[in-house]
């Protein structure tokens, strides 16, 4: 299961969530996360005039706030690991890997 976010793509294999970035500079490393570690999940969905994000929320830490501003309100910033921005049309395959983890998650 794919989602083709604004700078790169959530896979999810029933077990394994890969979050891959694709950056203007050096190509970092996917992010690995296992979707048993999971505690939590946000999603807002894309509008006409927003991107929206998915993000996932990790044993131990906080998720990241929403940042402020013209061209980036609304969504965690891109140096978030474990989160990713989405448009519009990707909102279908967003709720499905989200609801594809919540039921992983247990």
């Amino acid at each position: 299961m794919d989602v083709k976010g604004v700078l790169g793509t959530i896979t999810f294999d029933g077990e394994w969530i890969t979050i891959t970035k694709t950056p203007a500079g050096p190509k970092p490393a996917p992010v690995r996360i296992r979707a048993a570690d999971i505690t939590g999940t946000r999603y807002k969905p894309g509008s006409l005039l927003m991107h929206g994000y998915v993000q996932f929320v990790l044993p131990g830490s906080v998720p990241t706030g929403e940042k402020g501003g013209v061209l980036h309100a609304g969504r965690p910033p891109y140096s978030d690991p474990h989160s990713l921005s989405i448009p519009r049309r990707s909102n279908a395959a967003a709720q499905e890997l989200v609801a594809a983890v919540e039921q992983a998650r247990g």
